[in-house]
């Protein structure tokens, strides 16, 4: 508790260091530059279709979301926000197998919540921002608007998907950033605790914390607390004006040395305004001892291409895509005495975003 107390002190007289200093050459803000107050309401849909091609339909990939063989339901994805001249809130609400696979650490009624936390504007350079929010980490998010690909990684998938806590972001420059945090548990909402298999609460005795140093749209980021820690890198680059490379490499250490890591490439290549064309190329390795995306091995690689097609017509969007993945050891289920080392899918989504 007190290295919680002493991280929140660390992060409240940065953030009043550096509103002081900003005060001293910002000229006070008159009638006509305020910001005018906006209330706005946005979101999304999802359905897909997904086969394999092989008589077996109902293994699947062990990433997050697109799993139901057939035709299927993502989400409904509805966002209220509030932006005033200081403040405002964002409430992330989720409907559907999609959205209760992204907030699996949440009970009651608080499984439909993605995102709910309200942020203060110290000034035009620092903003702090309290409740739950989606992670810092990785290259992919929840909402299938924002992603390109359908289907998911494994670094997404296993990395956090979101915090509750609070953070400090600092506007350094025009290319640099920071963010400094403090967060329950990874994916717990509703305070720092678990229930055991008696029904008790108990309480984790570790807070985590996040840093993300940014510059000119690459991030370096840190998920640190108790025995885990997580270094991740996210970018991207205009190689032309048609053609965009992002980038997603991440490392994680747990307890007894278990732990996950990967790297991946996404090139994007824009054939018209309506039409793109891209490539995820993903290498993901877990350590002995950690259970996730690859089940009863304890340990393996797996090598996965996905190659998504995306047209866009106003808000509509359809994605045909074709996954192949590639283990070292056999982690796909084919059948209760059958497994395999590979597996290729298909899917086709629709999404409309308003």
């Amino acid at each position: 508790m007190k290295t919680l107390k002493s991280t929140l002190v660390i992060i409240a007289l940065l953030a009043n260091a550096f509103t002081y200093a900003q005060e001293e050459v910002t000229t006070p803000a008159t009638e006509e530059t305020e910001a005018e107050s906006t209330f706005a309401i946005s979101g999304s849909i999802d359905t897909y279709y997904r086969s394999n091609f092989s008589e077996e339909q109902l293994t699947a990939p062990g990433t997050s979301f697109a799993q139901i063989p057939g035709f299927a339901l993502g989400m409904a994805n509805v966002v209220i926000g509030y932006e005033g001249e200081k403040s405002g809130f964002v409430a992330d609400l989720v409907f559907g197998p999609r959205g209760t696979e992204a907030v699996f650490g949440s009970t009651g009624s608080s499984n439909i919540v993605n995102q709910l936390y309200a942020y203060y504007n110290l000034n035009d350079k620092v903003t702090l921002t309290l409740g739950n929010f989606n992670t810092f980490l990785g290259y992919e998010v929840i909402s299938p608007v924002a992603n390109f690909n359908y289907s998911t990684s494994y670094m997404f998938s296993y990395g956090p998907f979101s915090h509750t806590g609070v953070k400090a972001d600092f506007a350094l420059s025009d290319d640099f950033s920071l963010m400094l945090g403090v967060f329950n548990q990874t994916d717990y909402t509703e305070g720092n605790f678990y229930i055991d298999d008696n029904s008790n609460a108990v309480a984790f005795e570790e807070y985590m914390y996040g840093v993300q140093l940014g510059y000119k749209g690459q991030y370096l980021n840190l998920l640190a607390g108790g025995d885990y820690t997580q270094f991740d890198f996210t970018g991207g680059f205009d190689l032309s004006d048609d053609f965009f490379l992002g980038i997603n490499a991440t490392v994680a250490d747990a307890a007894d040395d278990a732990g996950f890591s990967g790297v991946a490439l996404y090139p994007q290549y824009s054939f018209s305004d309506s039409f793109t064309f891209g490539v995820r190329g993903e290498i993901f390795s877990e350590t002995e001892g950690f259970t996730g995306a690859f089940g009863s091995v304890s340990e393996a690689d797996n090598t996965s291409i996905t190659l998504t097609g995306s047209y866009t017509s106003g808000n509509f969007i359809l994605k045909p895509e074709i996954r192949i993945d590639t283990a070292s050891e056999e982690i796909f289920t084919i059948s209760p005495s059958e497994t395999a080392d590979n597996l290729a899918s298909f899917v086709i989504a629709a999404i409309y975003s308003f």
